[in-house]
């Protein structure tokens, strides 16, 4: 639900600074644009006011950034997973460490976003439902008016209907009714279309006047304005809680009048845009009942409505070719700034969210029988065969808060800048009482690892400093690599985050030292994620618990596995909003996975 708000609400600023700028340009281009694309360019708007619920993941568009990368002769060298075949052969035996195994974390609170985004959305669905009524109320008044209307069968009538469908090129059998419920003519109905004039007009006008009438209504079939107003209705339901958004449709059922008359007006010599004129003018501040007015677009308006349409008729001519191109030129641009603008609208949104994973020596396999009661993923990767081994191909590609996972990394960053050193990276505790006695006394790397200690990590995180830490995250290209939040939580359900693929690609690239790391900090690092050593390999690796408001929510354990002649690596991440999810629970899991697989 966050990640739906948080879009929606990126969406709208995005649309807004589009409603801002389609103003700009019917402005600043208003004689080089003609009165068609003035009421045309608002269609961009549709675009990314969805823009927000559209699956652009359907298009892998970060999968074709990959592989652009990829197959560029640059990049050849800078694979996901390097070239190099060779497995660390050196095993590194000690004492077994199952304190790793029990993951010691602390709580965020976090109810003060919590209640901004339950507020909104609960804000927002009630202005949902209440409009989503007011449609429903609209179709059934619509269908109830149909109901209620009756056939017009004056053959003159039905001839001059005719006439104009074919003079205007309409390809639908349009059906012709007459109801005292109205007092000025509608068009209606997206599939069966009709055309509905008040029973006084059709007493009162002559068949010549009824020309225009049908002319206008029919140029607002063949412009498809029953779809778009549809469209328009859908959207301001979605976005109810922004003005702009509303200005904007106005402005926009004004343009489609105007746009409308245009077309008709091609249509006729000057003799016949004074009596068009004149047939609006009869219709002024006669609109139709109100519910219709949404979805039924009629020749009708108010006193200022039809003094600025009066106004385009007296003053029209028809566009010249070079208007046209002109406004074809602008219209284009504007296309591609929508259309470029559009993906960024999911992509800001979604940048932290998923990693596109392109690998294709991939096994996905079923494992839901270990992960019963939870949402999880799991990770294998084995570095002699170069392939992975999958559960839940979604989720292991969703990037989440690594926790206390993280303090891998953070300890190799502090080694690698000379804050703590392999035999000199003790640190004192403070005296400050924290909610695990383990916590309460002097760290060293191993202990601070083994007891999972925040203050120690945070400690050398400050010595290291954001702008450092920044630099190495980019280093590794550590999932979304966005410190943003707090120098002492940003690890801690809160802007860092990563995948579980991620997570191991990690791994197997500090083993293979890809980024040329101090081969004696990687080796620190090896010694105090070390687990214990059984005859058929050395399990090394780290948990991780995310707990929001006292409930544990997000359960990590990553590592690798050691055997005489090959590396197995992997990641399991479980989530569970009943606070079942530890990364004790995940190395549970994890530990029957790989006892199964014959690993370890």
């Amino acid at each position: 639900m966050d990640n739906i708000i948080l879009r929606l609400l990126i969406s709208t600023v995005v649309v807004s600074l589009l409603i801002l700028s389609i103003l700009l340009v019917k402005k600043t281009f208003s004689k080089h644009l003609s009165i068609q694309t003035h009421y045309k360019v608002w269609y961009f708007l549709f675009v990314p006011c969805i823009g927000f619920l559209f699956p652009w993941k359907t298009f892998h568009l970060g999968e074709y950034l990959s592989n652009v990368i990829n197959n560029n002769p640059f990049w050849k060298n800078k694979d996901v997973i390097p070239r190099s075949e060779g497995t660390t052969n050196a095993n590194m035996s000690g004492e077994s460490n199952t304190n790793l195994l029990h993951d010691l974390t602390v709580s965020i609170d976090k109810t003060s976003l919590d209640t901004f985004y339950n507020v909104f959305f609960i804000v927002w669905l009630i202005g949902i439902i209440f409009f989503t009524g007011m449609i429903i109320y609209s179709l059934y008044q619509i269908n109830r008016l149909k109901k209620a209307s009756t056939t017009i069968k004056n053959k003159q009538i039905n001839d001059m209907l005719a006439r104009c469908i074919k003079e205007v090129g309409v390809k639908r059998k349009i059906k012709l009714r007459e109801s005292s419920l109205l007092n000025s003519p509608i068009t209606l109905g997206l599939f069966r279309p009709f055309i509905i004039i008040p029973k006084e007009t059709r007493q009162t006008f002559t068949t010549n006047d009824l020309k225009y009438v049908f002319l206008h209504e029919l140029s607002h079939q063949k412009n498809k304005d029953i779809l778009v107003n549809y469209a328009m209705w859908f959207l301001k339901t979605i976005y109810w809680f922004n003005p702009l958004v509303w200005y904007a449709f106005n402005k926009m059922r004004v343009d489609r009048e105007l746009a409308c008359d245009a077309s008709v007006l091609n249509l006729l010599n000057e003799k016949g845009h004074v009596e068009y004129g004149h047939t609006i003018i009869h219709f002024a501040d006669n609109r139709y009942t109100r519910p219709y007015e949404q979805f039924s677009p009629g020749i009708g308006g108010t006193k200022k409505q039809i003094k600025q349409r009066i106004l385009a008729i007296a003053s029209y001519s028809k566009e010249s070719l070079h208007l046209k191109w002109k406004s074809k030129v602008i219209y284009a641009l504007l296309g591609v700034f929508v259309l470029t603008l559009t993906p960024l609208t999911a992509v800001v949104a979604n940048t932290d969210d998923v990693y596109h994973f392109t690998e294709k020596n991939v096994v996905y396999e079923d494992l839901s029988t270990y992960f019963d009661g939870y949402d999880g993923s799991f990770v294998l990767f084995d570095s002699s065969s170069k392939q992975y081994h999958i559960y839940n191909q979604e989720m292991s590609q969703q990037r989440v808060s690594p926790d206390s996972t993280y303090k891998i990394y953070s300890a190799l960053f502090a080694l690698e800048a000379n804050v703590i050193t392999p035999s000199n990276n003790e640190r004192d505790w403070d005296g400050h009482s924290h909610p695990y006695k383990e916590w309460n006394k002097d760290q060293n790397l191993s202990t601070a690892m083994s007891h999972s200690v925040n203050w120690y990590f945070q400690d050398i995180d400050r010595k290291l400093g954001k702008e450092q830490l920044q630099h190495y995250f980019d280093k590794i290209n550590y999932g979304n690599k966005n410190l943003s939040a707090n120098l002492d939580s940003y690890w801690m359900e809160s802007s860092l985050k990563v995948s579980p693929i991620e997570q191991v690609q990690l791994l197997y690239e500090l083993e293979e030292n890809k980024y040329d790391f101090n081969e004696d900090n990687i080796q620190a690092i090896e010694k105090a994620i070390h687990i214990d050593d059984q005859s058929d390999g050395h399990l090394y690796g780290k948990t991780g618990t995310g707990t929001i408001n006292g409930i544990d929510m997000n359960g990590w354990f990553i590592g690798f596995v050691k055997k005489a002649n090959r590396t197995f690596y992997f990641a399991a991440n479980i989530q569970n909003e009943d606070g079942q999810a530890t990364g004790n629970m995940a190395a549970e899991i994890t530990t029957q996975i790989l006892h199964d697989k014959n690993i370890y």
